[in-house]
């Protein structure tokens, strides 16, 4: 009979290294919290040069997209109203995911390292269960 992957690896550690592998990452990424300063008012870009600066907010994205679809309306067929519409979603998007936040809750010393032990322990467990071993 084969083991993990077809090779003679242990079924079982296979099992065991994947539920950890997926108990760890999963208590790893519960302890993270994400938040997001998006919103109408807040810099989505800003320029700057010759001791003056310029901020484009997220309302002056959407000025081009207006304009946009109001040429995509009245002839589908001009580019300049698709690149301009098609341009401002590209650039809310960026914007949006560039006003992620990231941060680590607190916790003890204790968690973090069952934390890391069962991420990097399973992981090792289920890479060793793929691995060929001589009869």
């Amino acid at each position: 009979m084969q083991g993990a992957g077809g090779t003679s690896g242990g079924i079982g550690q296979f099992f065991i290294g994947l539920i950890m592998l997926c108990g760890g990452f999963y208590l790893l990424l519960n302890a993270i919290h994400v938040r997001s300063t998006f919103g109408m008012g807040m810099a989505l870009y800003h320029f700057s040069g010759r001791g003056t600066g310029f901020n484009i907010t997220t309302g002056m994205v959407m000025i081009p997209f207006i304009f946009g679809v109001g040429i995509i309306f009245y002839n589908a067929r001009n580019p300049f109203g698709w690149l301009l519409a098609g341009g401002s979603i590209v650039a809310l998007i960026f914007g949006v995911i560039t006003s992620i936040h990231f941060s680590f809750r607190s916790m003890t010393a204790f968690e973090l390292i069952v934390i890391l032990v069962l991420c990097f322990g399973g992981l090792g467990l289920f890479l060793r269960s793929l691995k060929n071993f001589g009869d």
